[in-house]
């Protein structure tokens, strides 16, 4: 009698992000070949896996090396006990002050074995209108993408419910050692997740605006104010606004690089505002520039 065969253990094709094809130092903006995080999205008993990718770059920013001016070596910044000197990085543990200068060390295992479920799994927990979160809650956000070939239909059933819905998603996720919230937000043929600040990371407005008086400026004044908003109207367009004192440094950069002689700007003088009507009067016979034009609305 023949042998039977063992059966071949199911492959799941794992897919690969587009848009991330950008060449190492490029500018641009590009999804990271490598996710934030890989799991699992869940609504109900609907699963699929997934993977977060940042949504924002910062790979065109200026960064700076702290050198020894004597001979340009790149510092090197070594662990160093005041007591014993430098310390190997790859012995160090971490610790949790109690009070002053006593610890409650916790080593990689031990943190390890804290798990919870969202260290895997975007559990869906429940809907609300997106007007309900404050801005203050929202944080960064990030692209929701499947992650296997075969999570691909379960994935777009879930984003298609969202947009009918209208509603934004509330779950849960462990990133970077922490629990956050999240909030799922259906966008074109994918999703989009935010990280939510939790309830005790956020400084209510009333205690930070408590020493302003609550007593209303004269009308005119708001009249004018509202005259100069009014002038100075447009559309967000994003891709207009650039940094400026980055633009700058690039520029000083370049002209150290080319041997230049550098010239040391005037510092510019504060203006302190005196009569508040007439400075209001000046800034709308101003203008301040045309506005951006209004797009017609559809």
């Amino acid at each position: 009698m023949a042998a039977k065969k063992k059966a071949k253990p199911a492959h799941h094709k794992t897919r690969k992000p587009a848009g991330h094809h950008k060449p190492a130092n490029s500018n641009e903006p590009h999804l990271s070949s490598r996710p934030t995080w890989q799991g699992q999205l869940r609504l109900s008993l609907v699963s699929c896996p997934v993977a977060l990718y940042g949504a924002t770059s910062r790979t065109s920013d200026i960064s700076f090396h702290l050198l020894n001016p004597e001979t340009n070596n790149r510092i090197r910044m070594v662990p160093t006990d005041p007591d014993t000197g430098p310390v190997e990085r790859s012995d160090l543990v971490k610790g949790y002050e109690i009070s002053k200068s006593k610890y409650v060390i916790l080593d990689n295992d031990e943190l390890k074995a804290v798990k919870l479920e969202t260290t895997r799994v975007i559990e869906i927990e429940r809907f609300v209108d997106e007007k309900e979160i404050d801005r203050l809650y929202w944080n960064d956000p990030y692209y929701l993408l499947p992650n296997e070939d075969s999570g691909v239909e379960a994935y777009t059933v879930i984003r298609e419910a969202l947009a009918e819905a209208g509603r934004i998603a509330l779950g849960r996720v462990v990133m970077h050692t922490r629990e956050r919230m999240v909030a799922l937000e259906p966008r074109d043929k994918g999703i989009i997740v935010y990280t939510l600040r939790m309830g005790d990371e956020v400084i209510p407005a009333k205690d930070a605006f408590s020493d302003i008086p609550a007593s209303r400026p004269d009308k005119q004044m708001i009249e004018i104010a509202r005259k100069i908003i009014e002038q100075r109207e447009g559309d967000f367009e994003p891709e207009k606004f650039e940094d400026r004192y980055e633009n700058a440094l690039r520029d000083l950069i370049r002209r150290k690089q080319k041997g230049e002689k550098l010239v040391t700007a005037e510092p510019v003088e504060e203006d302190n505002v005196i009569d508040l009507m007439a400075a209001l009067k000046k800034s709308l016979k101003a203008k301040g520039g045309k506005p951006a034009a209004k797009r017609a609305r559809a």
